[in-house]
């Protein structure tokens, strides 16, 4: 029993039974260890660190709970930091690992679009997936999300400054109609001023279209495209289909497409958006790392 708590395994013992009425010496055989051992540990009265590594547990255990059941050890580490913990990641990826508390884990993606023949805007991005401000540069992308009666299909536009999802619709048809909805609620997000951003995007067939071209146009948006057939050029967008799809969609079921929009919609608002934590916003959410951008400097968001 090497590396147990002591403590816990006493506390294991005493439970077995009080819940299933199994007998002190036979728990203590089971286990390897021996009875007067168990009673001492069993009368002996609860320390101050005692106390402490359980109250560590509870928060950790918490925390995780109220991240879906999808932070890791950095994640929580922070976040134990920034409500006066004083611990190290080490020991909170040890109790984690005791707890049995397993953040998502990220699938490769192994195929890759087909190149596409529709004529291609330049590539301004060139896989630099970074921003000075909000509102200069946007990623989009589509992916879908599997119900009961077929498939919903999410087109997203996201800041790269902020990693803020800032538009956003869905539909039963991956179309150009999809995309261009998306683009107009986040221009909506923005007040609607939003000439000189550039919108990136991989070179799908909605995002060539003419419908979605004079959207850009209309909104004075600059279009770039990836190259075709690398994720790579897009890859922000790609991550976030993977944040969605791992973090949310893999975790529920859906009956219905009705059932999905909302519930979908509710976890980029509700979650995404306001409580994330991103690596990039040096571990803050998309709307807290903008409010700060905005007190530290002169950029002002259309609304």
């Amino acid at each position: 029993m090497t590396g147990t708590d002591p403590a816990a395994l006493a506390a294991v013992i005493g439970n077995q039974r009080t819940e299933h009425r199994i007998p002190h010496r036979l728990a203590c055989q089971v286990l390897g260890v021996s009875e007067s051992w168990f009673y001492t540990w069993r009368d002996k009265p609860t320390t101050g660190r005692e106390i402490r590594r359980g109250q560590l547990t509870d928060t950790i255990r918490q925390i995780f709970e109220d991240s879906g059941g999808t932070y890791g050890s950095p994640k929580v580490w922070r976040l134990l930091v920034r409500v006066g913990w004083r611990v190290s990641v080490n020991t909170v990826a040890r109790l984690m690992a005791g707890l049995g508390l397993a953040g998502r884990k990220v699938r490769r993606r192994r195929g890759l679009p087909l190149p596409g023949k529709r004529p291609a805007a330049p590539n301004f991005v060139r896989r630099d997936f970074t921003a000075d401000a909000p509102d200069q540069v946007w990623c989009g992308d589509m992916t879908e999300i599997t119900t009961g009666e077929g498939k919903l299909y999410p087109a997203t536009v996201i800041d790269l400054c902020s990693r803020r999802l800032l538009g956003y619709a869905m539909g039963v048809r991956h179309d150009a109609e999809l995309v261009v909805a998306s683009l107009d609620m986040a221009a909506a997000t923005r007040g609607g001023d939003v000439k000189g951003v550039i919108f990136h995007s991989d070179r799908g067939s909605e995002y060539g279209s003419r419908r979605f071209r004079r959207a850009c146009r209309r909104w004075g948006v600059t279009q770039s495209l990836g190259r075709a057939g690398s994720c790579f050029d897009n890859a922000v967008s790609e991550a976030f289909n993977s944040v969605l799809k791992v973090e949310y969609v893999h975790r529920h079921s859906f009956a219905t497409r009705t059932e999905a929009r909302p519930r979908a919609a509710t976890w980029i608002t509700g979650f995404y958006n306001t409580r994330r934590l991103h690596s990039v916003c040096g571990y803050q959410s998309p709307i807290d790392y903008e409010h700060d951008h905005r007190a530290n400097s002169a950029w002002e968001p259309a609304a």
